[in-house]
């Protein structure tokens, strides 16, 4: 892989390299938060907001950007900024260029997606500071099966010198009014593709991206699934050979901040930041969309992606809900010509910063959003019991420590009705978790080096103001007795493990960094290339998990199907007590419609020691997202099972119906005896 690597930077690092000679940053000031200039005179005092409306459209404009939007229907039409009559792409209907979109099915039924078109048109606030408009779609009986039982209000805020607009809504289900499902919402902007080529979701994945028309017939050949393609006759003759797939893109929500495009001519940026994750689905670990090939921004809020069903919220008749979604920021940046375009992208991260250190903020009109003097605080420290580690207590440093809705252990993997607040410990254990809105919420947690969750199934009621004191917290993770062997990190990811190089033919040139290697498409193809005929073994005390441990356990393909396939762990053990009882910790990164069956020294045993079932439905592996919903199990091993000297544990993954079915592991441990 370091060789491949190594060419393959060398030829993109190049490519960049000619693309930016000549050009360097400026050093202007915006405000304080930038290097960039958004006014032509930044000594002019900057011009105040204001409002105007027509019959069928409402324009907001503070002298930096004008934003248009459909009236009564809140759909974004038209973002004028820097010279550029509209961001957004104009060959495009009005309907598909700015908008809130969700996708939803009554119980049972089938999926319908929808444009969330507003049918009331409101001014909330009005002043020469700040512009907060409503775009109101209210539900009423007669509308039952043909749209979601929700009343949709979707804000647009904008304010005296911000190079951008917020924009948020109020989702709410009243107690009489019929259940359904909630499989997607989100915002999506689609930008203009003459203008918007290079994409920038972190520092480690941006590029000059292919054009749209690069994704159709005669341009690409669709690979396993629609979303992935191959290059094979793009605009860009740089991007010839390469793979697309949208995937490639999602983002874990802790990292999923900022991200857009930038134009080359003129030099702007267009930028979708998200300050705070409160409001996201699935805890910090859910991994969503970004930007993709389009050129298309997407601000997600919700999304069974990485997760499956059990992501998708049921709402049942008689139960009521209301959930603010939001506020997030579509910031747009510019520098002179002659300048880098690529600061922009550094520019955005400063930028999403000071939105992050202005959370939650005070200009939001509904009473809906709590402000910060309405929000509460918890704080202590976290410490782990290991008697088999350490007879002292054991600070759990870089631990995750979250507020979510009152659940099950580990439920707020999949949690996707209220709201969650997360902060990471210090190396002392010490956290605190601030702006939490008022509620009822558990307290979670769980720390990297150990398995399990903690959770603590008393109520933490948060109210207005409060600083609640929790003092020390204990979590003892599962343990039975003293580690005899371990494969990999209990980090809940699979990618400490051997990630193969891609097929040559199938590589993007973004992704060879090693931390990015995973996203590679078509991995899963590589297990084949390496075990044809049989299956990986993996020898205690020999075998090295970095190099011999494949990072998913799927099918092998052989001819036209696919096969099963059962992987061995073989190791020693001496002074076996077969009275006794021995733990296999067994935890998974993800699943996919698959099955783990554990047998102890006889592979063709007809019922296996212990087996899963058939779990999961992440699509981690096809999605290349190295873990899904964490799940551990403990399988208890009876000393008779095993035998003095050479043991062997069998590792079978049976479905078989297609390639993507299968396993990540995040770690294995066999415990002896407790003592």
């Amino acid at each position: 892989m370091k060789k491949l690597a190594g060419r393959l930077l060398h030829r993109f690092t190049n490519h960049e390299t000619a693309f930016n000679a000549g050009h360097h940053c400026s050093q202007g000031t915006d405000q304080g938060t930038s290097g960039l200039s958004h006014r032509k005179d930044l000594n002019m005092p900057s011009q105040g907001v204001h409002l105007h409306i027509h019959d069928r459209y409402v324009l907001m404009d503070n002298g930096i950007l004008q934003v248009t939007l459909s009236k009564p229907g809140g759909i974004i039409t038209g973002i004028k900024y820097n010279g550029i009559d509209n961001v957004l792409e104009v060959r495009n209907k009005e309907t598909n260029r700015g908008y809130w979109d969700l996708h939803w099915n009554e119980p049972g039924g089938k999926g319908i997606f929808d444009v969330i078109s507003g049918g009331t048109f409101r001014v909330i606030v009005e002043t020469e500071e700040q512009v907060e408009i409503s775009f109101l779609r209210t539900w009423d009986p007669s509308l039952e099966g043909k749209f979601i039982p929700l009343n949709i209000d979707k804000r647009f805020v904008m304010l005296r010198g911000s190079s951008g607009v917020y924009s948020y809504g109020i989702y709410e289900h009243l107690k009489d009014w019929p259940g359904f499902e909630l499989g997607e919402t989100r915002i999506a902007f689609k930008l203009r593709k003459d203008k918007f080529h290079y994409m920038a979701v972190a520092d480690d994945r941006k590029r000059i991206m292919p054009f749209p028309d690069d994704l159709c017939k005669g341009r690409c050949q669709t690979l396993d699934y629609q979303e992935a393609s191959l290059l094979t006759a793009p605009c860009d003759p740089r991007l010839q050979g390469e793979v697309d797939d949208k995937y490639q893109y999602s983002c874990e929500n802790k990292d999923l901040r900022v991200h857009g495009w930038i134009s080359f001519d003129p030099p702007v940026g267009f930028w979708q930041i998200t300050p705070s994750n409160e409001f996201r689905s699935g805890g910090p670990l859910k991994q969503n969309l970004t930007s993709h090939v389009g050129p298309t921004t997407l601000a997600v809020f919700h999304s069974t992606h990485y997760a499956g069903k059990t992501m998708m919220p049921r709402f049942e008749h008689g139960e009521p809900w209301k959930k603010v979604y939001g506020p997030v920021f579509i910031y747009l940046n510019s520098t002179a010509n002659g300048d880098d375009p690529l600061c922009l992208w550094d520019d955005a991260k400063i930028k999403m910063m000071a939105e992050v250190e202005s959370w939650p903020y005070s200009f939001v009109a509904s009473d809906d959003y709590p402000k910060s003097e309405e929000r509460g605080t918890a704080r202590g420290r976290l410490l782990i019991r290991d008697r088999f580690i350490n007879s002292d207590l054991i600070s759990a440093g870089g631990a995750y420590v979250g507020l979510a809705p009152p659940g099950d252990s580990g439920s707020w993997q999949i949690e996707c009705k209220g709201y969650q607040f997360w902060a990471i410990a210090d190396e002392a254990g010490y956290f605190s978790i601030g702006n939490a809105r008022p509620g009822e919420y558990n307290l979670y947690a769980w720390v990297p080096g150990f398995i399990g969750d903690y959770h603590n199934g008393t109520i933490v009621t948060v109210t207005s103001g409060c600083m609640i004191e929790m003092g020390d917290i204990v979590y003892e993770p599962p343990r039975d007795g003293p580690t005899l062997w371990e494969i990999g990190i209990p980090d809940r990811k699979a990618s400490e493990f051997f990630i193969p190089d891609p097929d040559l033919t199938l590589v993007n040139r973004v992704l060879v960094h090693d931390q990015d290697r995973f996203r590679q498409y078509g991995l899963w193809k590589r297990y084949t290339d390496l075990y044809p005929n049989a299956d990986l073994i993996y020898t205690v005390g020999v075998s090295d998990y970095r190099r011999d441990w494949f990072f998913a356990h799927v099918p092998r393909k052989k001819g036209d199907v696919h096969e099963g396939t059962t992987w061995q762990i073989r190791f020693n053990l001496e002074n076996i007590d077969q009275k006794a009882n021995y733990k296999l910790q067994v935890a998974i990164a993800s699943a996919t419609l698959a099955e783990l069956q554990i047998r102890v020294n006889d592979a063709e045993a007809i019922r296996p020691l212990f087996t899963t079932g058939l779990i999961g439905r992440d699509n981690s592996i096809a999605r290349h997202g190295i873990h899904g919903v964490y799940m551990l199990y403990a399988v208890n091993v009876p000393g008779n099972r095993l035998v003095q000297g050479d043991n062997t544990i069998f590792l079978k993954q049976p479905r078989c119906n297609g390639p993507f079915q299968g396993i990540m592991y995040d770690y294995i441990r066999l415990e002896g005896p407790p003592s």
